[in-house]
């Protein structure tokens, strides 16, 4: 879809959705029309509703009672069209459809929507059971055009009077009525603010400091912080997502993060956090007491996606309680499509699905607060772009998703931030994430996420730059924490007339700053060239520092703006490519199979079809099984092109992982198959379901695994794979419902980033401890 198509289906304006209301309902036909399937699959087609009918109403009048499915196709062709919607099912098929179910919700009434929720599950009962029943009473007879009427005129108090009384479906429907200038019109007077500080605060826009390494190296991380102080930005939490979630090396990085704040004495101003598994960082905090600060965890709104991230609402709940005492809480992740992109949306809309997870969020902030009583510390961050163009694609669909997530995060009473970012596959670009940074800041978020420019190191995604902070907060007036900008004066980076000094955009000065407080007495020079040298070593990793600025304070330095426009162009280029003939041949015992997806285009508008292997390609795994005749190997290795075949094809990457991996498992004791199946346009199922063929008819009590090498999302210099490793009993492959939940990962494998024989040793130990423990891994799949 367009850019200029999109733009007008961004909402009614609010004159319209008042006529929508009912102020004009009288002049819409009164001639009964069914709902359908339009010819094209995945959207609906509403093409006229009686006067002052409902959402109920319509649903009876055209299927004689109350039908489920129709129900959430209706409230979903009330959205903003997206993708991801299309692909579950609940789309408009055009503009008057849209306009016809905004209307059917406008004269909907709460109390309905309380007595229908989209999907029932123990999620939604945990919702019902913390929705406010008081508040709730006070609105039940409203109508969603009400609530958004109120919405619009109502002060911040009386708002906040009766949110507690909306349940996370009537929440998830209300943007639905607006426009993104009536979004930002409720975001701007809602605001929910950290215990003791100003984060979350009107006029305050903070930052999560992302210290990325692709090899976990303490000293990336380290100087990747000491550059965000360098540039005043940082207040809400330190939070590094590690490579290697085993417990050795989470606590590594905690500590390094630990050491920092405690070196500046910054325990009671900002939080650490490592974006571990919640369980993985329990395991830490109970070997290692006091390592671990805030703790972190990805939601998803159904009980089945929670599920695949190994979660329950019980577990979450009890980690809530076990913060008891502690000055910090919980930080979650949450974004708009990855329900369905794990098979389970259940035929919900996405947003609806996205306002359930932050019910979550409030149900656990309410047990939080419960042995925190100086108020709950949880804050959520919205990453809106980070899975891909199946989610949606242009920069105007992800201002729409950024605002829509504000509201209602807000509405739940919740401190929320944001992730803007976009993959390398989507259409949106370097310059647009500047433009869509511009369309959302009048909505005042509580936080960005911040990197030393827009190109994450290890995650392959585009975000914001610390300099783009600086610009925001100099085009909008907001502020960071005072706590942390009185540390930024203490430091040198801000003077007492809170202009920049000369130290601005300097890491060393930072660093020279640390080795004092350190109590180091060597001259100033020493500490320097130290620095300079660590500098260097970090940027040989593949970790960019920002230095200085441009024309502009914030702008990259020239050359570090052109080596980013390099990588963003390389990732164009690496996303395209293809498995050469040469390449697959030279492979040793390679059995080439391939996907249903039709080409390099279809598999990136399409990932589920990337997902099951064609009929030809079946026909040949099932001659891998034949072959073995009886005598089953206890491993099989997968390799596909995922989104960057180069990270398989690069010279130094494939061979000696292979190479190493088969000599580790032979000394073990473990066969394998000595055949290599390579996949083309494979993403990770299609080695689920690979490992389910082969292995469905096992010795129900043995072993048997999958290692699925692909290749990451291009955009770093290191054109990296992940393991993807997949272990379980027989009868668990001829259950055929081998999942994410099951697997455990080896990311950001690379000559010049995880080596790959150091890949393989790490494969082999994740392999141990599967078989030792006999329980699903906890590393979160990402």
């Amino acid at each position: 879809m367009s850019k200029g198509m999109f733009s007008d289906q961004h909402g009614l304006s609010r004159r319209d959705l008042l006529l929508v209301a009912g102020t004009a309902a009288a002049t819409l036909a009164t001639y009964s029309q069914a709902a359908r399937a339009a010819p094209g699959g995945g959207t609906l087609v509403i093409d006229e509703v009686k006067q002052g009918e409902d959402v109920f109403a319509y649903i009876s009048r055209i299927k004689g009672a109350f039908d489920e499915t129709t129900y959430r196709q209706v409230l979903g062709c009330a959205n903003a069209f997206k993708e991801g919607d299309q692909t579950i099912g609940v789309v408009a098929e055009n503009d008057t459809s849209r306009t016809n179910a905004r209307t059917l919700l406008a004269s909907t009434k709460i109390g309905d929507l309380h007595q229908r929720p989209l999907l029932e599950d123990d999620l939604q009962r945990l919702i019902w059971q913390t929705t406010d029943q008081a508040q709730h009473e006070k609105v039940k007879d409203w109508t969603m055009g009400q609530l958004k009427e109120f919405l619009l005129t109502a002060s911040e108090e009386e708002i906040k009077g009766i949110m507690n009384g909306l349940t996370s479906d009537t929440i998830g429907c209300v943007p639905k009525l607006m426009s993104n200038e009536e979004l930002i019109s409720v975001s701007q007077k809602i605001f929910n603010v950290m215990p003791g500080t100003k984060l979350g605060a009107k006029g305050y826009m903070g930052a999560r400091i992302q210290p990325n390494s692709p090899t976990d190296h303490p000293d990336d991380i380290m100087w990747q912080v000491f550059d965000a102080f360098s540039y005043a930005t940082g207040d809400i939490v330190i939070g590094t997502n590690p490579v290697d979630s085993t417990v050795n090396s989470v606590v590594t990085v905690e500590r390094a993060l630990k050491d920092i704040v405690d070196t500046f004495k910054l325990v009671d101003v900002i939080p650490w956090c490592v974006l571990a598994h919640i369980d993985v960082q329990a395991e830490v905090n109970e070997s290692f007491p006091g390592t671990v600060s805030t703790v972190f965890q990805s939601l998803a709104g159904t009980d089945d996606c929670n599920k695949i991230f190994d979660i329950t609402n019980e577990k979450i709940l009890k980690y809530a309680s076990a913060k008891a005492g502690e000055r910090y809480g919980l930080y979650f992740e949450t974004g708009q499509g990855s329900e369905f992109t794990n098979g389970v949306a259940n035929g919900v809309d996405m947003m609806v699905l996205e306002s359930r997870k932050y019910g979550f969020s409030r149900a656990v902030s309410l047990e939080l607060a419960k042995v925190q009583p100086k108020g709950a510390w949880l804050h959520v961050n919205d990453v809106a772009g980070f899975i891909g163009p199946e989610v949606f694609k242009s920069r105007e669909q992800l201002v729409r998703c950024c605002l829509e997530d504000m509201v209602m995060g807000k509405l739940h009473g919740l401190t929320i931030g944001l992730d803007i970012c976009t993959t390398l596959h989507m259409t949106v670009s370097l310059d647009d994430l500047d433009w869509c940074q511009d369309q959302i800041m009048p909505a005042n978020p509580a936080y960005l996420i911040a990197l030393p420019t827009k190109n994450d190191p290890m995650l392959s995604y585009l975000t914001t730059a610390f300099q783009d902070h600086v610009r925001v907060r100099e085009k909008f007036g907001f502020k960071v924490n005072d706590a942390m900008w009185d540390f930024y004066k203490r430091i040198g980076i801000v003077g007492n007339d809170n202009s920049y000094t000369s130290n601005y955009g300097d890491p060393l000065w930072v660093y020279y700053q640390y080795r004092l407080a350190k109590g180091d007495k060597r001259p100033k020079e020493t500490v320097y060239a130290e620095g300079r040298q660590m500098m260097m070593e970090v940027e040989a990793r593949g970790v960019d520092l920002a230095t200085g600025h441009g024309e502009k304070i914030w702008d990259l330095n020239p050359a570090l703006a052109t080596k980013v426009r390099g990588l963003y162009d390389d990732a164009k280029q690496s996303l395209w490519a293809e498995l050469t003939p040469e390449f697959i041949a030279a492979v040793p015992g390679v059995v080439p199979v391939r996907t249903l997806s039709k080409d390099r285009n279809d598999y990136i508008a399409h990932p589920t079809t990337g997902e099951a292997l064609s009929p030809d390609s079946i026909k040949e795994i099932e001659r891998i099984r034949a072959s073995w005749k009886g005598d089953m190997p206890k491993g099989q290795i997968v390799i596909s092109d995922g989104l960057n075949a180069k990270a398989i094809m690069d010279d130094g990457h494939l061979a000696p992982y292979l190479e190493e991996m088969r000599r580790l498992l032979g000394d073990a004791g473990v066969t394998v198959s000595d055949k290599n199946i390579l996949v083309t346009s494979g993403r990770v199922r299609a080695g689920y379901r690979i490992g389910e063929m082969l292995f469905g008819d096992a010795d129900p009590n043995s072993f048997r695994g999958i290692l699925h090498i692909i290749g990451e999302r291009p955009g770093t210099m290191h054109h990296a794979y992940s393991v993807y490793i997949t272990v379980a009993k027989g009868k668990r492959w001829a259950e055929k419902d081998i999942d994410h939940d099951m697997t455990k990962l080896v990311s950001n494998v690379a000559d010049t980033a995880l080596a790959p024989k150091e890949a393989a040793r790490e494969t082999l130990t994740i392999i141990r401890e599967i078989i030792g423990k006999d329980v699903n891994g906890s590393r979160r799949y990402g």
